[in-house]
């Protein structure tokens, strides 16, 4: 009957190995040397950006969240609207945090409270 009934210390190892296992890559995922880049032979030149990539850059812009990124919806959640958001330019009706036009009653998931 023993023989049937691994060891507590074998039970110990195949869940060390397997939980290792798991999340291993997931923890390596995140390893690369610079978002989007891809490696390349040695010796080879560097692949010149074009034109339409290099104008944000150029403009000193960063990239806005998408609306459906930050989970927009065009209804307040409580108290919460982008009106009183610290993020909410209230001028242009738009956002620092995400791109298109922003309604003043709508929400979204990165709303901070305006101090």
């Amino acid at each position: 009957m023993n023989a049937d009934i691994p060891s507590r210390r074998l039970v110990l190892r195949g869940a060390l190995a397997a939980g290792c296992g798991l999340c291993l890559p997931l923890l390596l995922s995140g390893c690369d040397s610079k978002p989007g880049a891809t490696s390349q032979p040695a010796g080879a030149a560097p692949p010149s950006p074009s034109p339409a990539a290099a104008e944000p850059a150029a403009a000193g812009a960063s990239r806005k969240a998408t609306q459906a990124g930050v989970q927009y919806q065009l209804q307040p959640k409580g108290e919460q609207k982008c009106s009183n958001c610290r993020h909410f330019i209230a001028a242009s009706s738009s956002c620092v945090l995400v791109d298109g036009q922003i309604s003043p009653e709508a929400w979204c998931i990165i709303w901070a409270k305006l101090a």
